[in-house]
């Protein structure tokens, strides 16, 4: 298998988790950012600039950015629909955005309210705009390995996306399994039809809404890709998916690639304190076994 040395993680609890929850109070918010960015992460995806109407849970998005602590080294990020929501983004201060549209023609309409034409054909303007205000732009491909409404997505119908995508001048691709349909086979599958079109820096998604996460990242993994999003505790999902609970959790992911000796860059322990937080703020038990159990190196005293 080939093994990176360095594995690089954007943390997105603090938006694709949160999103999914019932409304949290903005000094939540900004306690799990700041305590996110004391583990050693270099990337977070702090807020979205979407409609309060259809995502209420994101409404307080420019008052929680304007509170956090920045900290020097760490890219933070907001996701935008649209190019209203990007200008909010850049209003705001931010100077790395991510664009979503769906690979699902469903999906995007759903999420969106549009089609994927439409999305694609806005694409062009909004990476143009950010240039202006010299912030980067990324393209987040939801549903790339499929979709709750119409079922399987054609790798090909994903590789149209990124070539669009890089024509309009994205800094780079992300590939969200939006409700946990990816597999081995399919992280595969999608990266045999992307990788030789595009030069674009690559980054993947995965839910573990089915048990496959982990497995669908050391896949990608052995073939070549470092970039790769989690949450911490494992909340998020889509709220326009049903059943897209389930964000691969980022200390199942740093305890498993640092055992692997691959290196993250975060302190597992400080993460573990801070799934630990984002559980007592969303009130109920999260799912995951690095938090419920502790790290491999927790033994219990001798009977």
């Amino acid at each position: 298998m080939h093994q990176p040395d360095r594995v690089m993680l954007r943390e997105v609890a603090p938006r694709d988790g949160l999103q999914n929850e019932p409304p949290v109070p903005t000094g939540d918010k900004i306690r799990l950012i700041d305590a996110l960015s004391r583990t050693g992460l270099s990337r977070i995806e702090a807020v979205s600039f979407v409609s309060p109407k259809a995502v209420p849970q994101m409404a307080d998005a420019a008052e929680v950015w304007a509170a956090v602590e920045k900290h020097s080294g760490i890219s933070y990020s907001a996701l935008a629909p649209n190019r209203k929501g990007v200008e909010r983004a850049l209003d705001a201060g931010f100077t790395a955005v991510e664009v979503v549209v769906s690979a699902s023609e469903t999906h995007n309409r759903a999420n969106i309210g549009r089609s994927v034409a439409e999305s694609l054909a806005e694409l062009p303007d909004i990476c143009a705009l950010a240039r202006e205000r010299l912030a980067s732009v990324e393209v987040i491909i939801a549903t790339s390995f499929g979709c709750p409404f119409e079922g399987d997505i054609a790798p090909a119908q994903v590789a149209r996306i990124v070539a669009a995508a890089e024509a309009a001048g994205a800094g780079r691709v992300a590939f969200g399994d939006t409700t946990g349909m990816g597999t081995p086979r399919r992280v595969t599958d999608l990266l045999d039809a992307v990788q030789a079109g595009t030069d674009l820096p690559m980054l993947m998604h995965f839910h573990d809404t089915r048990g496959t996460a982990l497995a669908n990242l050391l896949t990608a993994l052995d073939r070549g890709v470092v970039e790769f999003d989690a949450s911490v505790g494992g909340i998020g999902g889509c709220p326009f998916a049903p059943g897209a609970s389930g964000n691969v959790a980022t200390e199942e992911v740093v305890h498993m690639l640092h055992d692997m000796g691959v290196e993250t860059g975060v302190d597992l322990d400080a993460l573990i304190r801070t799934a630990g937080l984002a559980q007592e703020i969303v009130g109920r038990p999260l799912e995951s076994g690095v938090l419920r159990a502790g790290p491999r190196t927790s033994l219990s005293p001798r009977p």
